[in-house]
């Protein structure tokens, strides 16, 4: 096991860990929690012995193997699969084994060598490195490609493999999500439960916490506090201990100050000197309970949009990609990813934009964005449409030199020059305040960006899109870079929003929380996705399964036989005979009660079904008419005809929240007379 026993750990002068213990258990999944800057981070490389403790005890098993994800970027002209499989640092000593022994000419050596090699798995290593490589997110024409020739995010992923590929005894992650779109979030979850080690986690996104954890210890004020449990049994814990502990701090305050003001009454009386006197002893000596300090809370609210115009935006047969690079030869065909895209989007709707990596999200939010052009067919914005553009790639776009103050000045600027500036604050004071609203307080509005955080940047780039107060939300993964705390917050506020959203996000918590309708991007189209994330979830699981078994090669061709199933007698037939009768009759007065009861509920439940077919048909009308005045919007072009048609689509969308809420009502009163 691993225990920590009054371990003090210091970077530098700061105290990460101050008189801290903890005991993990082997085989437990522990999720490691903290404010960003608590020290996750640091206790981790004291795990792995870049950092050794400055005071107490630790230790961890000597047998046990070690592995985790390289924060380095690889540069190598290796092949993708042949960089995973190195990983396994148990097959590759193997090997080195096996060259040494034919050096030798040992042939005992040579036998207990490749037995060896056998045992380490050296037969289906390939397998196993491309089935990891899949599994995260990269398709099987790029198995054999030079991991030079992969960007900074999916390099990360083949670290993630390689550290996957490591037979190990401890696996440490921290942050293995970040670079991970949801299909190979899924199938991280799938592989983790199935692991028998001891593994510590680092990570943002409660969802991931809670599947793949069943402990967590809590780093704070230089402490570890181990909880029993995934990350949402840790926050209702938590709730608890923080109650009694502010409980406890209240009664201790009236004590102490029942205490003071004895000893202030009666310290001048020679009288009562001696009881004053014990007071002061028991004030001294009570141990004092902490106030109930909780963490800071971090919250922000997008502000009322200036209009709302409706539809926000309509598509006609849209094509959606990318330009010919202009080293191209002339005529070259533009790449196009997204075809023939036909749909509206209207005020207030909260879209989320579900898709396997590669299949065309972002480019979709691109074009939308106006970072790229359609390729193809018309996008008709609504008049004074307002985008607020969250790119994954926007915190390499902040300028790294530039301070926050610096950014804020320099996008009042460019609004004003484009004739948007509304009511927005404008000087320099204001600005100053607007940022102390993200958390930009004192010195840090004149620090260089380039030595900020990625949570800080994530931040400041969500403060600029506030500043801009859209009416259009595109957010392409936003939480990447963002601690559990400010993603509570941008849930909390794009709730709050009375624009409209589209999200990418493999963060399923900040899916659920805001969005109430989702588009699947696949094969080269754009279509409604009729379920929830749980759905999307087994939809993905299927997909995988399907992919793999058409990868597969059938090895039997044969026609199954049909299963034949006999039943053995173990009673003389009299006795048979008897029993059947039995058995029959009282099968027949089973069958009676059945059908009485069954009378009865559906008499009790007849009004309540009739109210639900009614409402069953109201809402496929409603839902007809929706869809061709959806079609509606992709035909037309007159402003007023938009307008009109917005206002029915809203109604419409209104009217059936109201019938499906009723419907829920109804669905639960007849399962209760079912019950």
């Amino acid at each position: 096991m691993i225990t920590l026993k009054n371990v003090v750990l210091r970077r530098g002068a700061k105290v990460i860990l101050d008189g801290a213990s903890v005991t993990l258990n082997p085989g437990e999944k522990v999720g490691l929690v903290g404010r960003n800057g608590a020290g996750k981070s640091s206790l981790f490389a004291m795990l792995n012995g870049t950092l050794h403790e400055d005071g107490g005890e630790f230790s961890v098993p000597a047998q046990w193997r070690m592995a985790q994800v390289a924060q380095d970027m690889p540069e190598t002209g290796q092949s993708a699969t042949s960089f995973v499989i190195e990983g396994d640092v148990v097959l590759l000593a193997a090997q080195a084994e096996v060259a040494a022994a034919e050096e030798s000419g040992d042939g005992d050596r040579m036998a207990h060598a490749y037995m060896e090699l056998y045992d380490c798995g050296a037969h289906d290593a390939q397998a196993r490195a491309q089935a990891l490589i899949l599994g995260l997110g990269f398709k099987v024409s790029e198995l054999d490609n030079p991991v030079n020739s992969f960007s900074g995010g999916w390099r990360m992923r083949l670290q993630l493999a390689r550290a996957l590929m490591c037979p190990s005894d401890l696996l440490l992650l921290d942050e293995p999500t970040n670079h991970l779109d949801l299909d190979a979030l899924v199938w991280l979850e799938a592989w983790l439960k199935r692991y028998q080690g001891t593994m510590l986690v680092i990570s943002h996104d409660r969802e991931f916490l809670d599947a793949v954890t069943d402990v967590t210890v809590h780093i704070e004020s230089a402490r570890l506090t181990r909880y029993g449990g995934n990350y949402s049994k840790f926050e209702d814990l938590r709730a608890e201990q923080m109650a009694l502990q502010q409980t406890a701090f209240s009664k201790q305050q009236d004590k102490i100050a029942h205490l003071q003001k004895f000893i202030a009454r009666f310290k001048a009386k020679a009288s009562k000197a001696k009881q004053a006197q014990s007071r002061v002893k028991a004030l001294d000596r009570m141990e004092k309970i902490a106030p109930l300090l909780a963490e800071a809370d971090f919250t922000f609210e997008f502000k009322e949009p200036a209009n709302l115009p409706n539809p926000m935006l309509a598509m006609q047969n849209v094509c959606f990609g990318y330009p010919p690079p202009p080293s191209a030869l002339e005529g070259t065909p533009p790449t196009v990813i997204v075809q023939n895209v036909s749909r509206s989007v209207l005020a207030g709707q909260r879209i989320g934009i579900l898709g396997a990596n590669g299949q065309g999200k972002s480019t979709l939010v691109k074009t939308i964005a106006r970072v790229l052009a359609p390729i193809s067919g018309d996008m008709i914005e609504g008049k004074g449409l307002n985008i607020g553009y969250f790119a994954q790639q926007e915190l390499d776009v902040l300028r790294p030199a530039d301070t926050p103050l610096e950014h804020m000045i320099r996008l009042v600027k460019e609004v004003a020059a484009a004739g948007k500036l509304g009511s927005q604050p404008t000087r320099e004071q204001d600005l100053r305040s607007f940022l102390g609203m993200f958390n930009f307080s004192g010195d840090m509005v004149k620090q260089a960006v380039g030595s900020m955080s990625g949570g800080e940047k994530a931040r400041l780039v969500l403060c600029m899109i506030v500043w801009q107060r859209p009416n259009l939300l595109l957010l392409d993964e936003p939480t990447n870079h963002l601690d559990l705390a400010t993603r509570e917050a941008l849930s909390m506020a794009l709730n709050e929003f009375e624009g409209t959203v589209m999200l990418v996000s493999h963060d399923r918590a900040l899916l659920r929380a805001v969005c109430d309708e989702f588009w699947m991007v696949s094969r080269g189209g754009v279509a409604p996705f009729d379920g929830d994330l749980d759905d999307y979830q087994r939809y993905l699981l299927d997909e995988a399964r399907r992919q793999r078994e058409e990868a597969r090669k059938p090895t039997d061709n044969a026609v199954p036989k049909p299963t034949v199933v006999t039943t053995k007698s173990v009673a003389a037939d009299g006795d048979f005979t008897r029993a059947k009768g039995i058995f029959d009759s009282r099968k027949a007065a089973s069958r009676k009660e059945e059908a009485q009861r069954r009378q009865q509920q559906s008499d009790a439940t007849r009004p309540l079904r009739r109210e639900l077919e009614e409402i069953d048909f109201k809402i496929q009308s409603l839902s007809a008419e929706q869809s061709s005045l959806q079609t509606l919007l992709t035909r037309t072009t007159a402003p007023a005809e938009i307008a009109q048609t917005g206002k029915r689509l809203k109604a419409i969308e209104n009217e059936v929240g109201t019938l499906e809420e009723r419907w829920l009502e109804l669905t639960e009163q007849i399962e209760v007379a079912a019950a």
